[in-house]
């Protein structure tokens, strides 16, 4: 499988990418820990039906140290007992984030309420520009159906 448009190696396609990925860089130097960042790529990811970034960012995790487990249920994290409250207000508010147009009116005041209750403003910014960011590269992935299953850690820097 090929994807639609070779999107990295294209001028124009290089350029937005290079925005996106000093956005990308901005939030993971941030103080939002890495560990719920991951869970926020993640989720979106799997939200918006991204194999690529969905693959990249299990695989970034598991590197990290993430556990089978807490990756195994990130879909069902309302389910499950293993994630704190603070990456449960980060997940809920990713889910919102992602799914704006089946919520009309967008994130709710609750989800905001409750990640403000566990993340300072600075992490919140970061919080709001991580699922900005992530849908962007969903949305590019998904159009031109890069292939997911290839990716090995740290392959991009």
């Amino acid at each position: 499988m090929d994807a639609r448009l070779n999107y990295f190696g294209n001028a124009l396609g290089a350029k937005v990418l290079k925005h996106i990925n000093s956005a990308n860089k901005v939030v993971a130097d941030s103080a939002l820990p890495h560990a719920t960042q991951e869970l926020v790529k993640i989720r979106a990811s799997q939200i918006n039906g991204c194999g690529f970034c969905t693959d990249m960012h299990t695989k970034d995790a598991t590197h990290a140290g993430e556990t089978a487990q807490r990756l195994n249920l990130v879909a069902a994290w309302r389910e499950a007992t293993v994630f704190t409250d603070a990456e449960r207000a980060a997940l809920e508010l990713a889910e919102q984030g992602s799914r704006i147009a089946d919520a009309a009116g967008g994130v709710t005041d609750e989800a905001w309420a409750n990640a403000a209750k566990h993340f300072d403003e600075e992490q919140l910014a970061a919080l709001v520009g991580l699922i900005a960011v992530i849908n962007a590269y969903n949305r590019i992935n998904v159009i031109i159906q890069q292939p997911a299953g290839n990716y090995q850690p740290g392959q991009f820097g």
